[in-house]
């Protein structure tokens, strides 16, 4: 598969492509591993959090994000990564900077394995899967239940927001394909 990054979208030929979704943290990360085909059917082959360790240092959790996220491209070997983008909440101007943290080693390790990533806003995959650029993570563990076909609702919300990251920019690369 050749794939190159174009205007922050990406033009992908070949075949079926696999997307790292990943929802950043310096304490509990989501991810997603989702395949889609050539039609843009989609596929979870694997979902869940990186837990970090909550008496470590902030160092010693980045370092371990890294070699979580190094060992979930090494076993399932993605063509792409999405990601979310930084957001900055006024009343929460220390989460932003803690989640910029993390995004940062997440970005290393996918630019040091090749991978193309795009960075994706949260009111775009918020709109993208219920049609409301300001969905609660109740609606959108509820959406990702219904377009992925799941007996249950995903849980932590950050499993939910993982793949839906990893839907949104598997869709964005059908589209621009």
């Amino acid at each position: 598969m050749k794939s190159t990054a174009r205007g922050g979208a990406w033009v992908t030929r070949g075949s079926g492509t696999r997307i790292l979704g990943i929802d950043p943290g310096t304490r509990i990360a989501g991810y997603a591993i989702v395949d889609f085909t050539e039609r843009g059917d989609a596929r979870i082959v694997d979902a869940g959090v990186l837990r970090l360790s909550v008496t470590a240092t902030l160092a010693a959790r980045l370092a371990q994000l890294y070699d979580d996220v190094g060992g979930l491209i090494a076993e399932h070997a993605p063509s792409h990564m999405a990601l979310e983008a930084v957001f900055v909440h006024p009343e929460h101007g220390r989460t932003a900077v803690q989640m910029a943290h993390g995004r940062g080693v997440v970005l290393l390790a996918a630019q040091q394995r090749g991978l193309p990533v795009a960075e994706l806003p949260p009111a775009e995959v918020k709109k993208a899967l219920t049609g409301n650029g300001r969905a609660t993570k109740a609606q959108m563990q509820r959406a990702v239940m219904s377009q992925c076909g799941l007996a249950t609702i995903p849980e932590p919300p950050d499993v939910a927001d993982a793949i839906g990251i990893a839907l949104t920019g598997g869709r964005r690369l059908q589209v621009v394909a």
